[in-house]
C-alpha cells in the first residue's frame, strides 16, 4: 500500500531512519571533530555519559521545582547474556536513587532487556528491577512500536499486580491505546499519556497532526474521568494547556532539553513536573530522535 508523505513528514521518516541506523552513527561517530560537533548539539537532550551525571542534573532540576524520572540510553538488546548485564546495570541504578532527590524515578525501555527474546525472562528482569526500587520510588516503563505494544502491557500489568511500583506510557496515536489505558487503569497503574515517538504503519496507528491530537483529548478526559492517574507527555502548549484547565490533578511530563523555560513556569504554578534524564553513552540515536520530533511541532 502507497501512502502519500508530506512535506512535514518526509523529513521526520529520513530522521526517524536514521535514528535508528548502526551505520549513520558510526559514519557520525568515527570521526573524532564530527562526533564531538554531533554531541554538542545532542548535549541539551542528555545529562551526559555517566550516572554521576544524570543524579547531578537530577539535583540540578530539584532546586528549580522539577522532578526527575532516570534513564540509561540503550534499546533492542537481542543477546539474553547482554539483557542480564543490563538488568543488572538497571538494578544498580534502581538502589542508587537513594541518593537521588525525592520523588527520582527510574525509566527502561523493555526492549533495553530482552523484550523481544521468547520467554519470561524479560518479565523475570523488569521484577527484579522492582524489586530494588527503594520505597516511594518507581519504574516508568515507557512506549516503543505497536508490535511491541501487547508484551509491554502484559509485563507491566504483571508487575501491578504483584504490588510493583510502575507506570506505563500510552501513545494516543495507536489504535489499540483506548484499550490499553483502560486496562492499566483498571489495575490502577499510572499512565504517561504522549502522542506517539514512532513512525508506525497507517493500519495500526493515526498520522502525525490533529487525528492524534484529538485523540490525545479524548483519552485525557475519558480517563481522568475514570479516576485514572495520568501525566500529560507533551510539549505542545496549546493542546497541554487546555487539558490543564479542564482536568485538576494532573501532572506534566516533559523531556530534558525541550522547551525548559515552559517546565519551569509550569512548575511556578504549583503543577507536578516531571523531566526525563537520559545518561550514558548511546547518546547519538536518542539526540536523532529528539530532532526527528522537532519537525511538525
Amino acid at each position: 500500500m502507497i501512502y502519500r508523505v508530506s512535506a512535514v513528514a518526509a523529513p521526520r521518516r529520513l530522521l526517524f531512519a536514521l535514528a535508528t541506523s548502526a551505520r549513520w552513527e558510526r559514519a557520525v561517530c568515527v570521526l573524532p571533530r564530527a562526533e564531538w560537533s554531533a554531541y554538542r548539539l545532542a548535549s541539551r537532550y542528555v545529562a551526559g555519559t555517566r550516572l554521576e551525571d544524570a543524579l547531578a542534573c537530577a539535583h540540578r532540576l530539584a532546586a528549580q521545582g522539577l522532578a526527575s524520572s532516570i534513564d540509561f540510553f540503550g534499546e533492542s538488546i537481542s543477546d539474553p547474556t547482554q539483557a542480564d548485564r543490563v538488568a543488572d546495570d538497571y538494578v544498580a541504578l534502581a538502589r542508587t536513587l537513594d541518593q537521588a532527590p525525592e520523588n527520582t524515578f527510574l525509566s527502561i525501555d523493555l526492549s533495553h532487556i530482552g523484550l523481544d527474546q521468547p520467554g519470561e525472562a524479560v518479565q523475570q528482569r523488569l521484577d527484579r528491577i522492582a524489586a530494588a526500587l527503594p520505597k516511594g520510588r518507581r519504574i516508568q516503563v515507557g512506549a516503543e512500536e505497536e508490535r511491541r505494544a501487547e508484551r509491554i502491557l502484559a509485563a507491566v500489568l504483571a508487575v501491578a499486580r504483584m504490588d510493583g511500583a510502575v507506570s506505563a506510557t500510552i501513545q494516543a496515536n495507536l489504535k489499540r491505546s483506548r484499550s490499553d489505558a483502560h486496562a492499566l487503569a483498571e489495575e490502577g497503574v499510572p499512565i504517561r499519556l504522549v502522542k506517539g515517538a514512532y513512525v508506525e504503519d497507517r493500519r495500526f496507528a493515526r498520522p502525525w497532526g490533529e487525528s492524534t491530537d484529538l485523540a490525545f483529548l479524548d483519552l485525557a478526559h475519558e480517563l481522568h474521568a475514570n479516576g485514572a492517574e495520568i501525566a500529560l507527555g507533551t510539549h505542545d502548549p496549546i493542546l497541554r494547556e487546555a487539558l490543564l484547565r479542564a482536568l485538576p490533578r494532573v501532572g506534566v511530563e516533559m523531556l530534558l532539553g525541550v522547551r525548559s523555560a515552559d517546565a519551569s513556569a509550569l512548575a511556578g504554578r504549583g503543577l507536578p513536573v516531571r523531566i526525563y534524564v537520559p545518561y550514558g553513552d548511546g547518546w547519538f540515536r536518542y539526540a536523532m530522535r529528539r530532532w526527528a520530533e522537532s519537525w511538525g511541532g
